[in-house]
């Protein structure tokens, strides 16, 4: 049973939102960065960056103040308003490929997150945890939302129809081509409506945004005994996607070097545990589950699972980036952390096959491999086994931008 909120966003006005809302700062390289920085005054780049006035980085502490400053800045100037009363909104993504995604953004249950309502497949690092619950608590507001997404429903469909039929709060297109809209669910028997229907499902899942939702938990049990801290968190933001919306990516795999290896000595510790085939300079994607491209020495090849030399015992065993760890990464090129390890660096889109490739030839790497991205049931086959999967599993969209709906706490 799942328990989702209407809460009373803070919002650019209209005139402004296209100018005040911003990928996440880490998407940006740092001339990006400093070009909007320079040139718009009103990017939410301001206020999380908010050491760029003074021409210096500033981290901890200091630096949550003021992004709180910054924030209410906005506020003041009128940047921001905040909504009279508690809505559902409902955000839709048209990307450059003419992909939709439309969602609900609302305040999800951190008691869910407890719960394993809202059920998760990737693992936390505790300081991260910690080190974002120590920001929110001092800024006091949330400005991406956790992306989480919900089986397929008639009710809420035809709820989001009928508002998307209708002239947007917001609409505006983003340098990447994506085109952003908003409308505010404000009838009560819609909310209640939405409300109901979520109560009849078992789970939602994470999908992007463990971390966060990990701080807002955490932010949720601090302040659980103190009765002067509002309702507010106890709950945080989400952007709701039915499943069959959700667009999943592979990340690809690179490695520095072969450990010690030779190319025909690691060609033949493959062969233990995959049919090979070179391709050549044929480009090669796989196309189905256990089955991968692996670029070495200006060549393709195809690697195929021999399944008879290996155990599949749980829906991580059948995980294509699980089973490259285990039988590749680990034993033969001796990659045991995948966080952390400087040998190995991860790609992903459409266009990464052509940037793996280019990033061997040149010598920075000396092989890659491709795979196929997971699905939505086996990304919920792991959660509700209690599972994790991989670092760097799942490349996933819609992507929102910041600041466009804000989370007051």
């Amino acid at each position: 049973m799942a328990k989702i909120h209407p809460f009373k966003a803070v919002r650019p006005t209209r005139d402004k939102v296209s100018l005040v809302a911003s990928r996440s700062y880490q998407s940006y390289t740092q001339s990006e960065r400093e070009a909007r920085l320079d040139y718009n005054p009103f990017s939410f780049l301001h206020i999380v960056n908010p050491g760029y006035r003074y021409h210096k980085e500033i981290s901890g502490k200091e630096r949550y103040g003021l992004v709180r400053n910054r924030y209410l800045e906005f506020k003041e100037d009128g940047t921001f308003v905040q909504d009279e009363s508690p809505c559902f909104y409902i955000y839709r993504v048209v990307n450059r490929e003419k992909r939709v995604f439309t969602g609900i953004v609302a305040a999800a249950s951190t008691e869910d997150y407890k719960n394993n309502v809202i059920k998760k497949h990737e693992d936390t690092i505790e300081y991260r945890e910690q080190i974002f619950k120590d920001y929110l608590k001092t800024v006091g507001f949330n400005a991406e939302p956790v992306l989480l997404t919900y089986p397929d429903s008639d009710v809420i469909s035809n709820i989001l129809k009928k508002y998307t039929n209708t002239r947007a709060e917001f609409e505006f297109t983003t340098t990447y081509r994506d085109t952003h809209y908003l409308w505010l669910v404000e009838d009560q028997n819609d909310i209640k409506a939405i409300q109901d229907e979520f109560t009849q499902m078992e789970a939602i899942y994470i999908a992007d945004g463990h971390h966060r939702s990990a701080s807002s938990y955490l932010l949720s049990e601090d302040c659980e005994n103190d009765a002067s801290v509002k309702e507010s968190y106890q709950s945080f933001m989400s952007y709701l996607i039915p499943e069959s919306e959700l667009c999943i990516s592979e990340f690809n795999r690179l490695v520095k070097d072969l450990n010690g290896l030779s190319k025909e000595q690691f060609l033949l510790k493959l062969d233990q545990m995959y049919r090979i085939e070179n391709r050549g300079h044929e480009w090669y994607k796989p196309s189905k589950k256990h089955h991968f491209s692996m670029y070495l020495d200006g060549e393709f090849y195809s690697l195929y699972l021999r399944k008879t030399h290996y155990n599949f015992t749980n829906s991580l065993s059948e995980l294509d980036t699980h089973i490259l760890y285990i039988t590749i990464l680990k034993p033969i090129l001796g990659i045991t952390d995948l966080r952390n390890d400087d040998r190995i660096d991860y790609g992903y889109d459409k266009h990464n096959v052509i940037e793996m490739k280019n990033r061997i030839d040149s010598g920075e790497f000396a092989v890659g491999f491709g795979l196929v991205p997971v699905n939505v049931d086996e990304m919920k086959r792991i959660s509700d086994e209690g599972l994790v999967m991989p670092p760097k599993s799942t490349y996933i969209e819609p992507k929102l931008r910041s600041g466009v709906t804000i989370y007051e706490f």
